[in-house]
C-alpha cells in the first residue's frame, strides 16, 4: 500500500468522461521541484535560492469559427522557472500533454506543444509579461484557433 500510495503522490489525476458515459482516469506525472540549471536565467527566490515552480491556469478563448464549437478551453502550467514549463488540458475529451519552452533570444517569448494518444495535437506560441501571467495564440490540428492567457 505504501508503495502505491507513493507512487501516486507525484501524479496529476485527471479524470475523463467517454461519450458513452464511462469515466477514465488518467495519471500524469508532476514535474519535479526546479533545482537551478548552470547559467539559467529566471526568477528567484531569495538570493541564491532557485524559485519555487508555480502552477498557473490556462484559458483558451475561441478566435474562428472551428473553435467555437468548443468554446472555452482550460488547463494548467507549472511554470518550472528555468525557462520551461508543463502543462495538462483537456479537449473535446481528449488530454493533451505537452510543453513549453522559452526562445533562446527572448526571455519572455516561448513556443509550446502538446500532443494526445488519440492523435490532436496543439502549438501555440506566447509572451511571458511576468513568471506568472502571459497570453498568446494556440492552433489545433483541427483547424481551431485560440487567444491563450496564463495566469490569474
Amino acid at each position: 500500500m505504501v508503495l502505491s500510495a507513493s507512487s501516486l503522490a507525484a501524479c496529476y489525476v485527471v479524470p475523463v468522461t467517454a461519450p458513452d458515459g464511462t469515466t477514465h482516469y488518467g495519471y500524469y506525472p508532476v514535474p519535479p521541484p526546479a533545482t537551478a540549471a548552470p547559467g539559467a536565467t529566471g526568477a528567484t527566490g531569495s538570493a541564491g535560492a532557485p524559485a519555487t515552480p508555480a502552477s498557473l491556469p490556462v484559458r483558451l478563448y475561441p478566435a474562428n469559427e472551428m473553435a467555437t464549437k468548443t468554446g472555452v478551453v482550460t488547463g494548467t502550467v507549472a511554470n518550472m522557472m528555468t525557462g520551461k514549463g508543463r502543462f495538462v488540458l483537456d479537449y473535446e475529451g481528449e488530454v493533451l500533454n505537452g510543453e513549453a519552452t522559452r526562445v533562446s533570444d527572448d526571455e519572455r517569448r516561448g513556443v509550446a506543444s502538446a500532443y494526445s494518444p488519440r492523435g490532436m495535437y496543439m502549438s501555440c506560441e506566447y509572451q511571458m509579461s511576468t513568471p506568472y501571467k502571459g497570453a498568446g495564440n494556440c492552433s489545433f490540428a483541427n483547424g481551431a484557433k485560440y487567444q491563450m492567457h496564463i495566469g490569474q
